[in-house]
């Protein structure tokens, strides 16, 4: 899966990455574009289970400065699911219980120094991790709550983003509050369970819960939501972090490539730059490309920089 401070060259896990004299800037018209790694998700693991490398080289290739890191590309490889309309057999079932708890294992008991590290090899590159996707869930344990948030401390990520439900945040809020860091929630597009993140209304409830509760807003889902991205945007930009730009039709519709669906990129990228809000807006590749995420990403990016200039 998955420098330029000087010249020369920079060895980066074994990964030889070229360094220019200075840290490349993603930022066009004053917008902080990024990605959310999870849009490499495609790409293969080095030999001893390492996904970092390959965000780095990918992120390098598309000329991208600033993340939001996927937290299952810093953990250890997770075991391919039944997969879609498949039984799961009680083999396979016993194996997912035995790969979760070797994760929570993982999670308690990797030293930071670990995530440290991973920290050193982006900074090495020139790029910036804003947010660490940690997304909690119910069977999370409390120690694997707050876990969390040293992990995300250790990464030098400013936030975590999540997705969660409702009823985990009452979990998260005290976590949010002892270590003063923001947790944004991110939403999708499900607006029959009250309990996800979707709706306007999903949001502001978490937000009255602590003052450390924001908004990752994802413009897509929020579309196929049949939601006004813009009036959102506009009306609650104070409390939003970064937003995932996708593009998806209305009414519960496909992500599709960039342009070919009713998302209104264009009109939020213009937006941010008229406004000079501080929202970061990071590529999410969903779609089904044809040619590998990463030049699906540049695809996005180049898309993006049209719409600013």
């Amino acid at each position: 899966m998955y420098t330029r401070r000087e010249f020369g060259q920079l060895t980066v896990g074994g990964l030889a990455l070229p360094l220019f004299g200075g840290l490349v800037d993603s930022r066009v018209g004053g917008v902080r574009l990024g990605v959310q790694t999870y849009s490499f998700r495609d790409l293969p693991r080095a030999a001893n289970g390492d996904a970092i490398d390959g965000v780095i080289k990918a992120m390098t290739e598309c000329g991208l400065s600033e993340c939001e890191l996927f937290a299952p590309q810093v953990e250890p490889a997770r075991p391919a699911g039944p997969g879609r309309g498949a039984t799961e057999t009680p083999e396979m079932r016993q194996a997912r219980q035995k790969a979760r708890q070797e994760l929570r294992s993982w999670r308690l008991n990797t030293a930071l120094d670990h995530f440290r590290a991973v920290k050193r090899k982006f900074d090495a590159a020139g790029i910036a991790i804003y947010a660490y996707n940690y997304s909690f869930n119910a069977d999370m344990t409390d120690e694997e709550i707050e876990r969390g948030f040293e992990m995300t401390r250790a990464l030098g990520a400013e936030i975590i983003t999540a997705s969660t439900t409702l009823s985990v945040c009452k979990r998260v809020q005290p976590f949010a509050e002892k270590h003063k860091m923001v947790v944004a929630m991110h939403g999708h597009s499900n607006k029959t369970d009250p309990n996800e993140f979707c709706t306007p209304d999903s949001f502001a409830a978490a937000m009255r819960m602590s003052k450390y509760f924001k908004v990752n807003l994802d413009i897509g889902h929020f579309t196929a939501a049949d939601f006004d991205a813009v009036d959102y945007i506009r009306e609650h930009h104070a409390d939003i972090t970064n937003l995932h730009l996708k593009d998806r039709k209305k009414h519960q519709g496909d992500n599709v490539a960039w342009g070919q669906g009713e998302t209104p990129i264009r009109e939020v990228l213009l937006m941010l730059k008229r406004e000079r809000w501080p929202i970061r807006a990071y590529i999410e590749y969903e779609y089904r490309g044809t040619r590998g995420s990463v030049e699906e990403v540049k695809t996005c990016f180049d898309y993006a920089k049209r719409m600013l200039v």
